[in-house]
């Protein structure tokens, strides 16, 4: 079944007041994060959406009140009244989120408190786990510091119990040593610390039911929200501090806030009137491997996928070694294919970390001597930037299509260092990048601001000339327009778009097969690689039970993420990475890509509007014209939406349906105790992928995503069809009491044509002021920096 969406009836809030325009002073603090040239260009923006929407609220009332004493309102005053509506209440700009995706200790938060110019505002600890939840850091025009913490639901809660409960218990039967082993497990050692946290010493030893009798120790509100507010940053740190600073093992305090911790889903941070990041920026903490609870997991992939930007952070010593970094890369580059995301950088910190002599010692050549530290650690981050920008592109253009945005962009990889932006010991603070990335910040804002305010009044002018063309209609003869051979040109239209989406689907089934063969080829080594520790069973008995528990999947703050599921069905997509990310690009057409398929059909039916009109002399009934070319973009404009969102579902598929097929296998082994219980839960999982490998559980995958594939077909054929058909029975109806005369909106549309003409001039002045501030640049002497004494 195609994802449908409730149709909305002006009646409900036919006399609704639109949303109140925001005072000039609170519009005038988003510009603050900007040097003079950017803020010239988002004040024009801002003011052609602030005129826009004026211009749009202005007609709204004319129409509200020329139908205000009529016992029925006419279908097509209906359509426009809603489309006001929604036009008028439309969010000025949804959120850029950027996240800033790393593993423990790698210097997230550091780097957000120097982007923020808040030293120490989020709690920083060297390399332990310090931030124990995913943090949301923002900007807004508030006067406080704000902090809003949001905890699991009871239920969610109590889920997560129940598991933490199941994972401790089974060392009745086991010998000493195993006990021993059992008792050193990491997924153990976190379990009983959460416990302990909640509901004090001793918690670990109690049965689920008996818990539920305990009182926790800290003050859960039933809102499950607890706000904070502050004058000072400082202040507001403080509360902070221990809802969000995860307390190492063995902590022994009284803080009732401390206690909640492991019930806390994620924080919002709000700063006030910040001047170095804009409101509209969320700059999101996020943890690197996600969560044990259910819903936290699902809500730290929700996290990445909305995140327009990643930023992989990476300690400058940890750069080379490891899985977890390429485990973080391979998560963000998934990101580009299942969710928002379009461009991923690679952020290493703590830069300013180098041993000179030993530097001095293995450094081989170089064009000059290096005199200092800060010319070796300068040098250094320049063959970081070579060498890593290198592997990061090649890594990407393995997985996204070739004209993908993130491709072309000169800079992959920021070398930073918070410590030194606060110290500016030998590194000058341009020289820390913290500026470069404020700035990329503010142009990532301000092109997102820019191509939705040239939406926005565009989408405002069409609908101000449908408005005053219908209005003008009823004072005209009729002219007859036959329908009928419109619609059957429609359908014959529609028939091949759903052919021509047929086609670009087709792309995916030869990678998927030759995926499924590959997948069966090499599962049971990937399987084995993944039931393998360096220090065999020890310590890993419960992370495995864990990993059964969850259906496949592990995650906590001490080790990386384990998915059985992802990791026997990597295979696959290893093979239709590039094809996946090709079907769903919005770049030049090629047969693959869906969305120029859309645009030729929308083209093809304004062509078709347009030819009618020539051939019938629309005359008087031009209106009608103008009425279906604009809703014609209107309609499949909005399938963009719908797509991205089923691109996600579509795309975890394959690992959902192995997930599935294995879910027997993993409730059994999370079944099992006593003495070798670990190499049992092994066999149980190697015995059932095995067998649901030999029934045909990845081509049973493969099936499910062609499906999923399938019903996005349908959900886009039916879509566009019902819609236009609703269209062309609105423009079809003659004197049946669809229209009526309507209030003069001519000098709305006056002023809606100048807004909409001086798009093209406010573009041009952005591009003006850019060249004339890179010119200046150019011709003014360069800036000799220094650290401070």
């Amino acid at each position: 079944m195609a994802d449908t969406e409730e149709p909305h009836s002006v009646e409900d809030d036919l006399f609704k007041e639109p949303i109140k325009k925001r005072r000039r002073s609170d519009r005038d603090q988003r510009f603050r994060a900007f040097p003079s040239v950017e803020q010239c260009a988002l004040k024009e923006y801002e003011k052609l959406e602030s005129r826009t929407r004026r211009v749009l609220s202005n007609t709204y009332q004319k129409l509200i009140q020329s139908v205000f004493l009529d016992d029925s309102i006419p279908n097509g005053v209906k359509y426009l009244i809603n489309r006001l509506l929604a036009l008028i209440e439309k969010p000025s700009l949804d959120p850029v989120y950027i996240g800033l995706f790393g593993s423990t200790g790698a210097g997230k938060s550091s780097l957000i408190n120097a982007i923020i110019q808040r030293a120490m505002f989020l709690p920083v600890s060297g390399e332990s786990i310090c931030t124990s939840c995913i943090v949301q850091v923002s900007s807004g025009c508030c006067e406080q510091y704000e902090a809003k913490i949001h905890l699991l639901s009871d239920q969610e809660w109590k889920e997560e119990l129940k598991n933490l409960t199941r994972l401790l218990h089974g060392t009745e039967e086991l010998g000493r040593e195993e006990a021993a082993a059992w008792d050193r497990d990491d997924a153990v050692e976190e379990a009983i610390w959460k416990l302990q946290m909640v509901y004090g010493n001793g918690a670990e030893s109690k049965s689920y039911e008996q818990l539920l009798r305990v009182k926790p120790k800290g003050k859960i509100p039933a809102s499950r929200i607890i706000t904070l507010k502050a004058e000072e940053a400082g202040e507001l740190s403080d509360k902070l501090d221990a809802y969000i600073r995860t307390q190492r093992r063995g902590w022994d305090g009284e803080s009732a806030e401390a206690r909640i911790w492991p019930l806390i889903k994620h924080v919002e941070v709000t700063l006030p009137k910040s001047e170095l990041i804009p409101e509209g920026v969320v700059l999101v903490d996020i943890p690197g491997t996600g969560d044990f609870n259910s819903k936290r997991d699902e809500m730290w992939k929700k996290t990445i996928d909305k995140c327009s930007v990643i930023w992989v952070i990476s300690d400058i010593e940890r750069l080379s070694g490891g899985k977890a970094h390429g485990d973080l890369l391979n998560e963000s580059i998934k990101a580009c294919q299942r969710g928002f995301c379009r461009d991923v950088a690679l952020v290493v910190t703590k830069t300013d970390k180098l041993h000179l002599p030993e530097y001095l010692r293995e450094r081989k050549g170089g064009k000059q001597a290096i005199q200092s530290q800060r010319e070796a650690v300068l040098e250094r981050n320049e063959m970081i930037k070579l060498e890593r920008n290198r592997i990061l592109k090649n890594k990407l253009k393995r997985k996204l299509p070739g004209d993908f945005k993130v491709l072309e962009a000169s800079d992959l990889v920021y070398t930073v260092s918070a410590q030194e932006y606060w110290q500016q010991a030998f590194l000058t603070e341009e020289e820390t990048e913290i500026p470069k990335l404020r700035e990329y910040i503010r142009k990532s804002l301000l092109d997102k601001k820019r191509r939705m305010v040239t939406k926005y009044v565009t989408e405002a002018f069409g609908l101000l000339l449908l408005t005053d063309s219908f209005n003008s209609a009823q004072n005209l003869p009729s002219e007859h327009l036959h329908m009928s051979g419109l619609r059957r040109f429609v359908e014959e239209k529609v028939e091949l778009l759903e052919k021509a989406i047929a086609q670009c689907f087709a792309h995916i089934e030869r990678p998927l097969q030759e995926g499924v063969r590959t997948a069966r080829a090499s599962y049971r080594r990937i399987l084995g690689a993944c039931l393998v520790r360096s220090k065999g069973n020890q310590g890993f008995h419960q992370t495995l039970k864990a990993v059964c528990l969850k259906n496949g999947i592990y995650a906590s703050r001490t080790l990386a993420r384990i998915d059985l599921n992802e990791a026997i069905t990597q295979p696959i997509y290893d093979q239709i990475d590039p094809v996946f990310g090709g079907i769903f690009r919005t770049g030049k057409p090629t047969d693959s890509a869906l969305m120029p398929h859309i645009d030729a059909f929308k083209h093809s039916l304004q062509e078709k509007m347009t030819e009618i009109g020539i051939r019938n002399g629309w005359k008087y009934d031009s209106y009608k014209k103008h009425f279906l070319i604009q809703e014609i973009s209107t309609i499949l404009g909005g399938l963009e939406g719908h797509i991205l969102r089923r691109k996600r579902r579509i795309y975890e598929s394959l690992a959902t349906s192995v997930q599935n097929d294995l879910k027997p296998c993993y409730e059994e082994a999370a079944q099992i105790t006593g003495k070798r219980a670990c190499e049992r839960m092994k066999d149980v999982i190697r015995r059932g992928v095995d067998q649901q490998v030999a029934e045909g559980m990845f081509e049973r995958a493969q099936e499910r995503m062609q499906h999923q594939f399938q019903q996005l077909k349908t959900g886009i054929t039916e879509r566009v069809m019902g819609s236009i058909a609703t269209m062309l029975t609105l423009a079809s109806s003659q004197g049946d009491g669809l229209y009526k005369e309507l209030a003069d909106v001519k000098s709305e549309y006056k002023e809606m044509e100048k807004l909409h003409r001086s798009l093209r001039e406010v573009a041009e002045n952005a591009l003006l002021r850019r060249g004339m501030q890179e010119f200046l640049l150019r011709m003014s002497p360069g800036k000799v920096g220094s650290p401070r004494a």
